[in-house]
């Protein structure tokens, strides 16, 4: 199939569209920000009870100036990039992971507490909590920065599908998602997971979503190593939500020019040994409002596919599963949930998305939820390690 032409009113919202996103998140910014208020206030109150006079006093101020810094710099590190907002946006990435690893410590230490006290015992502990506390956060950040940066896995996974060809029996398709380049992960990164993509000698390639965070001018360079992926059958891309924050467009035509099959509610039929499968792919669901004229629609995306042929959707949400079961689609292969990235961010994860990691049955398909590839926000990753996913088609 060919490429759906985009003019450019289809780069730009509506108003009505753009008024009822920025009210949405409007309202959550709100509610996140009391809920993190309120969850700060609550570490205050715990890591400083037994502290001095002096040092409750400045640690309050820290708490105050930290908890500041998350909406501050992720605001004005858009909206005035200079050298002061980008030292505090990093400072709020940072903080953000550190807060949430310090109040699951802070909690954990806490209910021990509760226990030791119930037991009689345990005064030096009940003494010491906030500094048992801040030991096991300093632990698990420096644990959580080398895994982000260091610490990829190469997951293996088997599909069954049935109806798939003899012939795709044993197809390697080698998937990426939420790499994520742009402040935090250069050219270097992006090279480094292509030589080892290469390495895996993939029958498929594809990368479903969030390949970037920032302009095509600024990391045009960074994304440049795409150009030597290697796949015996093609290299595949669909669009994420991040690529929408940052002229969708653009980003297609860019990937486009670097040798990849952008599929924008289209597929291409994959042939080998005989048979045959139909590989479509979708924009993130939230791409309407941002081109209008072109929503998320499986169902358009496999449009004239033969019947009979196994189909393979690229989606960047695992939420597109209910329209992929519609139509058609027996293997859905997604990201965006990081698996949460950071524990216990994966618990409120399950609260939007239907699959938070790994391969799963449901709505009567195959879907696999990759956990990313780089990261988002904070430079670390706790209890949900970055991947390159191999997943080995089999016929039942």
């Amino acid at each position: 199939m060919t490429s759906p032409s985009l003019s450019e009113s289809e780069a730009v919202p509506a108003p009505s569209s753009r008024r009822g996103r920025t009210g949405r998140f409007l309202a959550f910014l709100s509610v996140a920000l009391g809920v993190m208020g309120l969850l700060h206030g609550y570490l205050g109150a715990r890591l400083l009870s037994l502290a001095g006079p002096a040092l409750r006093d400045a640690g309050w101020l820290l708490l105050v100036v930290l908890y500041v810094s998350i909406p501050a710099g992720f605001l004005l590190g858009r909206v005035l990039p200079n050298a002061f907002t980008r030292a505090l946006q990093l400072v709020a990435r940072l903080w953000m992971g550190c807060f949430a690893i310090l109040l699951t410590a802070v909690v954990f230490t806490d209910l021990a507490a509760g226990v030791v006290h119930l037991t009689g015992g345990g005064g030096w502990y009940l003494a010491h909590r906030p500094e048992v506390a801040l030991a096991l956060t300093c632990g698990a950040v420096g644990y959580a920065v080398w895994r982000a940066r260091f610490g990829l896995v190469i997951e293996q996974v088997e599909v069954p599908l049935t109806g798939l060809g003899r012939g795709m029996d044993g197809l390697r398709i080698v998937q990426l998602s939420d790499v994520h380049i742009g402040e935090l992960l250069d050219r270097r990164f992006m090279q480094q997971i292509v030589d080892r993509v290469n390495a895996l000698t993939p029958d498929v390639i594809a990368i479903t979503g969030d390949l970037v965070d920032g302009k095509v001018e600024d990391l045009r360079h960074d994304v440049e190593p795409l150009s030597q992926l290697r796949a015996t059958l093609g290299a595949y891309y669909v669009i994420g939500n991040h690529e929408l924050y940052w002229n969708a467009r653009e980003w297609m035509e860019e990937v486009r020019g670097l040798g990849l099959t952008v599929l924008h509610n289209e597929h291409r039929l994959l042939t080998r040994g005989g048979a045959q499968l139909a590989l479509g792919g979708v924009p993130d669901v939230t791409s309407e409002g941002f081109l209008p004229e072109l929503p998320s629609r499986p169902d358009l995306a496999f449009e004239g596919a033969p019947a009979g042929v196994p189909r393979v959707l690229l989606a960047h949400q695992p939420k597109s599963a209910e329209a992929a079961a519609r139509a058609g689609v027996a293997l859905q292969l997604s990201g965006h949930t990081h698996a949460g990235q950071i524990f216990p961010f994966n618990l409120f994860v399950r609260l939007q998305q239907p699959v938070v990691r790994g391969l799963k049955r449901l709505n009567g398909l195959w879907i696999y939820t990759h956990r990313g590839t780089g990261y988002w926000g904070p430079p670390m990753r706790l209890g949900a390690p970055p991947e390159i996913a191999v997943l080995t088609l089999r016929s039942v």
